[in-house]
């Protein structure tokens, strides 16, 4: 199998993916799409991740690439690869989809629970937590796009994460960051924390690492899932 990854950010990358895929002995290569790399062709790779990033996707003003990703990230679900979303990789799913993106009404930044549709959940996923705390920062949230099937909100972001033709998987939030990373995270962009309802401290992100190997669990878990659709 071969996974191509598109990154936004220097400090922000796949995390806990990269032990799952070298476990797989997976192919993969990435686009670095601050520096305008190229996309490779549909032929060349049978996976799609999509990861975070401080910018949205309405901003293509500013961020000139953002045009051509979303063309890349269409065909991509057209062609039937396999596709992964992460934060604003989630969010550049749903509007590929037709799905509006927009400011939210709450920032969430920080260690916070998500309720998981169980009803809606893939049988390969049946044994998902049902309220895992899971790590956030994101300024943006998306409605649903036709056909998209809702897997979890929290009590800040209704849509957390849905489920398209089986294949396609977006989730607002973060399972693969590594301690490193968040420490990488709340040094690159601290300016953002506030005293807002769903805002944690720096400190109080740095505790709530406890709950990485519990994530770390269930992205191998969604990974799985997703492999078994190949």
């Amino acid at each position: 199998m071969r996974i191509h990854c598109n990154l936004h950010e220097t400090f922000e990358g796949p995390g806990c993916i990269n032990d799952w895929i070298k476990q797989k002995d997976y192919i993969t290569t990435a686009s670095h799409t601050y520096l305008n790399e190229t996309y490779p062709s549909m032929e060349q790779f049978d996976w799609l991740i999509i990861m975070g990033g401080t910018m949205s996707t309405y901003e293509e003003e500013k961020h000139k690439w953002l045009q051509a990703e979303k063309k890349f990230i269409r065909q991509a679900i057209e062609s039937d690869k396999i596709v992964l979303g992460i934060c604003f990789g989630a969010q550049m799913i749903a509007e590929a989809l037709g799905g509006k993106v927009y400011p939210a009404k709450e920032q969430e930044i920080g260690w916070f629970p998500i309720d998981m549709n169980k009803n809606n959940l893939p049988a390969g996923l049946s044994t998902l937590p049902v309220n895992p705390t899971v790590f956030h920062w994101h300024g943006d949230t998306f409605d649903l796009p036709d056909e998209a099937v809702h897997l979890a909100s929290s009590e800040a972001t209704i849509n957390q994460a849905f489920i398209y033709h089986n294949r396609v998987m977006a989730l607002q939030y973060h399972h693969e960051l590594t301690t490193k990373a968040i420490s990488l995270m709340n040094e690159k962009l601290g300016a953002q924390l506030s005293k807002a309802r769903y805002v944690q401290s720096a400190e109080e992100i740095m505790k709530g690492v406890s709950h990485i190997d519990e994530n770390s669990r269930i992205m191998f878990k969604i990974m799985d899932y997703l492999d078994s659709c190949k």
